[in-house]
């Protein structure tokens, strides 16, 4: 099988090369890359069946190859070589790509190789990659700023229970149990969080994390006991909606 590394590291490249020489005499490497550029030039010069790619290098990174080829033109399968931690490696998974960890264990470097034989169209490869850049955008942009008295707090999504409004401010409950009072209303976090569906607004006082939900009690008003065991209520006008995107999400 005709194969190309696109790495940005010698030693990595060097590796690899080394592990699939010995371990997987039905690989042939024909060609190495430093860059993605470089390395789309070569797939387009040696159409190879199989390719490498490194994630994470200068300039563009390995998810950007789609920019490069049409649907049917990405006729040669992909094993992704990535350092990414472990909320990547989910993204991984569930967009259903093949890829390796650095550093390069050769059972993993195997069963990647034998994923990578099965036969894919290139329609399905490109989706693939697509929806795992989207995914991979949206973990590295996992990151809120919220002005506070002192300056800037800078705090993942994972890491909010919910937003409560108070007045012109709002305070927002964390997972270590702080308080944050910021220095903008709740309006504010609905129209930047209102693409993210982690966030729901199931009251007009409040904003909350769908991860961090433990119960949903139908009993004189239906309300959320949250993770931090704050009852949180859902108002009439929300009830559909809210009850609608639980079941989309978790059901």
């Amino acid at each position: 099988m005709k194969t190309i590394i696109i790495d940005d590291e010698k030693r990595a490249r060097h590796l690899l090369n080394t592990l699939v020489h010995e371990h997987i005499p039905e690989i042939e490497i024909t060609g190495e890359a430093a860059n993605l550029l470089d390395g789309v030039s070569l797939i387009k010069t040696q159409q190879p069946d199989l390719v490498f790619l490194d994630i994470e290098m200068p300039g563009e990174t390995g998810l950007e190859i789609v920019n490069y080829f049409d649907e049917n033109e990405m006729n040669f399968q992909i094993i992704f070589v990535t350092a990414y931690n472990q909320y990547a490696i989910d993204a991984f998974r569930m967009n259903a790509v093949d890829y390796i960890l650095k550093p390069i264990d050769t059972g993993e470097l195997k069963s990647a190789f034998a994923k990578a034989k099965q036969q894919k169209s290139s329609q399905q490869i490109s989706q693939q990659i697509e929806r795992l850049r989207q995914s991979v955008q949206q973990l590295s942009m996992d990151k809120i700023v919220m002005e506070i008295p002192r300056g800037y707090l800078f705090t993942s999504h994972n890491d909010i229970i919910y937003f409560e409004a108070d007045g012109m401010y709002t305070n927002v409950y964390m997972t270590d149990g702080k308080r944050n009072v910021i220095c903008k209303p709740l309006k504010h976090f609905v129209e930047q969080l209102q693409e993210n569906k982690l966030f729901f607004k199931c009251h007009r006082s409040y904003l909350i994390n769908l991860k961090h939900i433990s119960e949903l009690v139908k009993h004189d008003g239906d309300y959320i006991i949250m993770g931090n065991k704050k009852q949180i209520p859902i108002s009439k006008s929300n009830r559909d909606q809210f009850l609608k995107v639980i079941e989309e999400t978790f059901l």
